[in-house]
């Protein structure tokens, strides 16, 4: 039983994870690579925080997830005004600075040793959230919260005029709307999401190091959102199903770890390019509208 539940939680994660990433890849048609870095990020102050404090969850959740938003600011103005190859390659540069400060700043982020014994979530300052039960009902409450949220902004006038910058960047621009603002907010958001899944992974393993948020996490994310599809909030839960459950099912198989490392990898790829074939939008994507204009107004 606790085995089931430890992969809901893990699942719980990488939804709010594939959902951040598709505010701005799959909404704002801002492809990131640097998800993994702002997951790192909220990983490292969640750490520092429940180390340090004795806070409520609210309160750190909050903090946490304003600290990151703010650290995004660094890569979303200036990426923001970028188009295409360059915009991605200004994100990739974020990830791989952001991975090379928390391996090497060791003075605050104990470098590749990583920091141990963060301590687990406390509700109300007082009660902790313990065990795996605990953590799948907080986890499960998150996600459940986060998703009710997306679906909220996929539906606001703020995200339909996302949509619109995804469809026609020049239509938003004649009806009076600044693009980069609303792209600026959609990194913020995003960053902010998904520094709360940072949060309830640091807190759950009680140990977080460097190598955990890498730019093949960062690949791997996308790789989820693509396979599921963008656009909506249902396209990120299947990837995120599906690259959640495939490892499990392959332990089952009894094949060596360095074979099913591997073999998982062929499936991920392989399957991508299918859905990239068959479904461009993903296995339960959003078909997409040109109409911007109408998207536009509130």
């Amino acid at each position: 039983m606790e085995y089931i539940l430890h992969i809901i939680i893990m699942l719980n994660i990488y939804i709010l994870l594939i959902l951040s990433a598709n505010l701005p890849t799959g909404l704002a048609n801002l492809l990131s690579i640097c998800q993994a870095a702002f997951y790192g990020i909220g990983a490292y102050f969640s750490a520092y925080f429940l180390l340090h404090w004795n806070l409520p969850f609210v309160v750190v959740a909050l903090a946490v997830m304003i600290l990151t938003g703010i650290c995004s600011l660094v890569v979303s103005f200036a990426a923001t005004r970028l188009k295409g190859d360059y915009f991605v390659l200004a994100t990739l540069a974020f990830q791989m600075i952001v991975f090379t400060v928390l391996y090497n700043w060791t003075d605050v982020t104990s470098g590749p040793y990583g920091i141990a014994g963060i301590p687990s979530i406390k509700l109300f300052g007082i009660i902790a959230v313990s065990g795996v039960l605990g953590y799948f009902l907080l986890s499960t409450a998150v996600m459940l919260i986060v998703v009710f949220l997306f679906g909220n902004i996929k539906s606001s006038p703020y995200g339909r005029v996302l949509n619109a910058i995804r469809n026609d960047e020049l239509a938003v621009l004649s009806m009076g709307r600044n693009p980069v603002k609303f792209k600026n907010w959609a990194f913020f958001l995003s960053a902010a999401f998904s520094s709360l899944a940072g949060l309830l992974y640091a807190s759950y393993i009680s140990y977080i190091d460097p190598t955990s948020f890498t730019i093949d996490e960062s690949i791997f994310i996308l790789t989820a959102l693509f396979i599921g599809g963008t656009g909506n909030v249902k396209g990120p839960i299947a990837g995120a199903l599906f690259v959640v459950i495939v490892p499990e099912i392959l332990r089952f198989v009894g094949l060596p770890n360095a074979v099913e490392a591997n073999l998982r990898q062929i499936i991920y790829g392989l399957t991508l390019v299918l859905v990239m074939f068959f479904s461009p939008q993903g296995l339960w994507g959003k078909t997409q509208n040109h109409k911007s204009k109408s998207l536009i107004h509130s």
